[in-house]
Parts: C-alpha cells; sequence; structure tokens
C-alpha cells in the first residue's frame, strides 16, 4: 500500500518509466547527500549573484530538498550570514557550507527530522533534530556557541533567524 500525506500541499506523485526524467524534474539542482554536489558546485553556480545566500541554497534549481530549517542551520554550522550576497561567498566558504549542508541533514536523518507543527513520520513517530537547532526558532534566545543573542528576519518571504556573532 502506498499512502501520500502532504499537509503543507509541497509534493507530488509521478510516476515514470525506469531511467525516465520528468519534465517537471530536469530543472532541478543534485541531491545534497550525492557526488554531484560540493563546494566547488556551489562556488561555481553563485557567481554572479547577488541574492541572499539563504535563498540561493533554498533554490530548488540550485540543490534540491535544502528547505528553510536546514537552510539556516546549515549557515550557521558554516558560519555564514544568510544574507550575504551569494556571489561574494568564497570558494572556501562554500566547501563549509557543502559540508555543512550534508552533515545538518545526514544527522537530522538519523534523528527522524525536525517536528514542528504536521510531521510525523512514515511509523507516527516525531522528529528529534527540532531539540538540537542552534538558530531557527531561537529568536531572542542566546546563541549556544557565543552567547549574542539570535536575531530574525525575513528573507525571501521566508522567515530566517542567525547568530550575528557567530556568522559573517
Amino acid at each position: 500500500m502506498l499512502r501520500f500525506t502532504d499537509p503543507r500541499r509541497f509534493g507530488c506523485l509521478l510516476w515514470q518509466p525506469a531511467g525516465a526524467i520528468h519534465a517537471l524534474l530536469e530543472h532541478l539542482g543534485p541531491e545534497p547527500l550525492s557526488d554531484d554536489f560540493d563546494g566547488d558546485y556551489l562556488f561555481e553556480r553563485s557567481r554572479g549573484r547577488k541574492a541572499p545566500v539563504k535563498a540561493f541554497l533554498m533554490d530548488q534549481a540550485v540543490v534540491v530538498g535544502v528547505g528553510n530549517i536546514y537552510a539556516a542551520e546549515s549557515l550557521f554550522r558554516a558560519g555564514i550570514a544568510p544574507g550575504r550576497a551569494a556571489g561574494s561567498v568564497s570558494r572556501e566558504r562554500y566547501a563549509r557550507l557543502a559540508t555543512a549542508v550534508q552533515q545538518i541533514l545526514a544527522h537530522a536523518i538519523t534523528r527522524g527530522g525536525t517536528t514542528l507543527r504536521d510531521f510525523l513520520s512514515p511509523d507516527g513517530a516525531p522528529g528529534y533534530f527540532e531539540q538540537e537547532l542552534f538558530v531557527y526558532g531561537r529568536e531572542g534566545e542566546p546563541c549556544r556557541t557565543c552567547g549574542r543573542r539570535i536575531r530574525d528576519g525575513r528573507m525571501g518571504n521566508r522567515a530566517t533567524a542567525w547568530c550575528p556573532g557567530c556568522q559573517r
């Protein structure tokens, strides 16, 4: 039995013959846990981009599956301010960011994801990664690393949070 529950209405089911790529998917970026995703890839794709690095990282044409929570946490781990222009981030910092994205996602998977309001895993269990967030949803609280107040704002019509001491 296959069940599809999508309370946020972001997904869809597409039946495809083996080896075929659906037209709706052909313009998507690589999976972040694949060998096609690394710092060099991000650096090359970012050249000339003035959009904030967080919006760039959440752009599904750049890389798939990095949503708001995981983008915020990855940028924190890499020490990059979310509002910095994507084209101004160095190759070295993109290498740290790609590694952070992969580490954050891999760890979140082991913790069952992030339960905020409506997520449950296929077995009905909540995700526990929420308990380990450093910036997302912690606006106004002290940073767990440096103690400065976590700031918040809107970026690309999405809530974002960051530490002004740890992220530059």
